[in-house]
């Protein structure tokens, strides 16, 4: 019957910069075969490399192997780091490491892999497969596992597309990362906490690629008998449905957006909010223009400040319209999403490099496409709050008392209040959105 043994090595001594990891490998298990895998955990290889860094400056060194941050949700980031690799914190890790410092991930694991191969080799004759292993989380799954990262000798795909199944059906999709299967089955036996960081399999040689001196290359046809590396593992933008999202996952996002009337005393992340800022001024706007401004209340003493000059402005008002003490008092309620936020945003509209023709028509035409670009960023900023799990409410009081409004917060002449948005973390889940049908909303010509 079909059967493979995969056992960890044991008496490896602990790793420091420059240390020789073949050789090492070698002493430890003299033994090893042609066709034989090694399962290498990249912690190991990062030490030899010198892949070490001093624990403060952790969230520096994520930023500097970060490429794109593809999810966020408080400090946690998921990020494509410079080896394609898209994971936790750029695979920065403080885990099996001495205190006070952080392991960075090999410069190049498919080098790394092909230079322990290239040393086993030397130091005894045999060709084996080497993987240099990492561990993940993954979209959709719970838990974590072990995959490839670097490798040599290996077959890590295995192309099975254009054959067929035990019932003659033809294999249309099937391509197996037979390097990530290799990897998982050598991490149930290194463990996590075990030290013992190099796995062996055996039984299965045809997963190794006999005499192959390895390959700098990093693409080519999946199950060739090319040594590829690690590297052609990793999915290509182009093939990527998941990189930006896919129409419906724009769509759900837009939706996420609701508005939120009732907060949890949670306090807001400052930071979210700049970065909610900071996708709501790629906004359109005319002329090249940068037409909005994001006043940020972030302490309770500005937010009662303002809420009360807006409470008393618009009591004036009603009062004025002879409205009744109970109708202004059930008026004024209304305010009270914002009063009992625990983050308030106040968005203004900048008319700079605006054009002044003289003309009713014209000037009031310019003036709503700025206003337009100003509603384009004050959506893009409360989809983007729900992106980071806030929840949100746009008011548009601070439109009908914009001069009490710029003179408490002392605010420019040319700002004018667009409302406000109450931000903070929903008191309960949004009700269901009633359906509207996009064909009641479209005329064609």
């Amino acid at each position: 019957m079909p059967g493979y043994r995969v056992w960890a090595l044991p008496g490896l001594p602990e790793i420091r910069e420059g240390d020789d990891l073949a050789k090492l490998i070698a002493a430890a298990e003299p033994g090893l075969l042609d066709g034989d895998v090694l399962l290498v955990t990249s912690k190991i290889v990062s030490k030899a490399e010198g892949r070490i860094v001093e624990a403060d400056d952790r969230e520096a060194a994520i930023d500097a192997e970060t490429v794109r941050v593809v999810a966020r949700r408080g400090p946690l980031r998921i990020v494509e780091n410079r080896q394609g690799l898209v994971m936790a914190a750029a695979g920065v890790d403080a885990s099996n490491t001495p205190a006070g410092t952080v392991l960075l991930l090999p410069e190049n694991p498919d080098a790394s892999a092909r230079a322990i191969r290239d040393g086993v080799r030397d130091a005894l004759g045999v060709d084996v497969g080497v993987l240099v292993t990492d561990t993940f989380g993954r979209p959709w799954r719970t838990g974590l596992t072990d995959v490839a990262i670097g490798a040599a000798g290996v077959r890590v795909l295995d192309d099975l597309r254009g054959g067929t199944d035990a019932y003659g059906n033809p294999l249309g999709a099937t391509v197996v990362a037979t390097a990530d299967e290799l990897a998982a089955a050598g991490d149930l036996v290194k463990g996590k906490a075990d030290g013992l960081p190099v796995a062996v399999v055996r039984g299965l040689p045809h997963t190794v690629i006999t005499g192959s001196t390895g390959s700098t290359g990093s693409t080519g046809s999946t199950g060739s008998d090319e040594d590829e590396g690690a590297r052609a593992m990793v999915r290509g933008a182009r093939d990527d449905m998941f990189r930006l999202g896919t129409s419906e996952a724009v769509r759900e996002a837009v939706t996420q957006r609701r508005t939120v009337r009732a907060f949890t005393d949670e306090p807001v992340d400052p930071g979210a909010v700049r970065r909610a800022v900071a996708a709501a001024v790629t906004a359109p706007a005319p002329h090249h223009t940068t037409p909005w401004r994001f006043v940020l209340l972030e302490s309770e003493e500005s937010r009662t400040r303002l809420l009360d000059a807006m409470r008393d402005a618009w009591i004036s008002d009603l009062e004025q319209d002879g409205k009744s003490e109970e109708s202004i008092a059930k008026r004024v309620r209304r305010g009270d999403v914002l009063r009992k936020a625990p983050y308030l945003v106040v968005p203004c509209l900048v008319m700079d490099g605006s054009h002044t023709y003289g003309d009713a028509r014209r000037d009031g035409a310019e003036r709503e496409m700025f206003v337009v670009a100003a509603g384009a960023a004050v959506q893009n900023f409360l989809v983007a709050l729900a992106g980071e799990r806030l929840g949100s409410a746009w008011v548009s009081s601070t439109m009908f008392c914009r001069d009490v409004v710029r003179d408490v917060l002392g605010l420019p002449g040319g700002w004018d209040p667009m409302g406000a948005v109450a931000v903070g973390h929903a008191a309960e889940d949004p009700k269901p959105r009633a359906e509207r049908e996009a064909g009641a909303f479209i005329e064609v010509r």
